[in-house]
């Protein structure tokens, strides 16, 4: 079987099978060097590639199998809870809390935000460095003023059990650098950021 763009040439009558890439015209302006039929024997090849993926039936998990150390196996591979920083490592702060609480923790954790929760644990909102500036830009006073007054309600967020995949896509939509990580019930068990994306070889 041969791909070949001169049905006449050695190669061709030889073969089985002939598979025309040929062009009429190259791309090169002296119509010399190989140009638009490189791109036609490109498009055979991925093309003959892609109808025996749906021959055999190859999946994600195929690929992932023969692919687990390269990046496309790793965003097939790898989820959130395998990326994401967790426990003594994750702002969190009660609603309650002042806003000098908040920025201490956001300092500490050195994540540039922190997660809001109330009396259950569960996620209420999250306080991004952001957050403090627009705040600063209405009043110089805001020590009187709590978490749950600062805080961006319903921020985005994601489950552990999700592809590493998911939260990049959400970052993207969203031009947001970091999100939650949340349980079943909503309570905040970890925070991803794109940073963390990057160095793990999703991106």
């Amino acid at each position: 079987i041969s791909l070949t763009g001169n049905l006449k040439s050695a190669l061709a009558v030889r073969s089985d099978v002939v598979l025309n890439v040929g062009v009429e015209e190259e791309a090169c302006p002296n119509g010399l060097a190989p140009t638009a039929s490189t791109t036609a024997t490109l498009a055979m090849g991925d093309a003959l590639a892609v109808a025996l993926l749906k021959k055999r039936k190859f999946g994600r998990e195929d690929f992932a199998m023969l692919h687990p150390g390269g990046a496309l196996g790793r965003r097939l591979h790898l989820q959130v809870e395998d990326v994401m920083f967790s426990g003594d490592k994750m702002p969190v702060i009660h609603q309650n809390a002042s806003l000098h609480e908040a920025i201490v923790e956001m300092t500490g954790k050195r994540f540039g935000c922190t997660c809001v929760v109330n009396d259950d644990g569960i996620l209420q909102g999250i306080i991004t460095d952001g957050d403090l500036r627009r705040l600063l830009e209405k009043s110089s006073d805001i020590s009187n003023i709590t978490a749950a007054e600062a805080m961006t309600r319903n921020p985005k967020t994601v489950e552990s059990s999700a592809m590493a995949t998911e939260p990049l896509q959400v970052m993207e939509n969203f031009n947001i650098l970091q999100i939650v990580v949340v349980d079943k019930k909503g309570r905040p068990v970890g925070m991803i950021h794109l940073h963390d994306l990057l160095e793990a070889g999703v991106v």
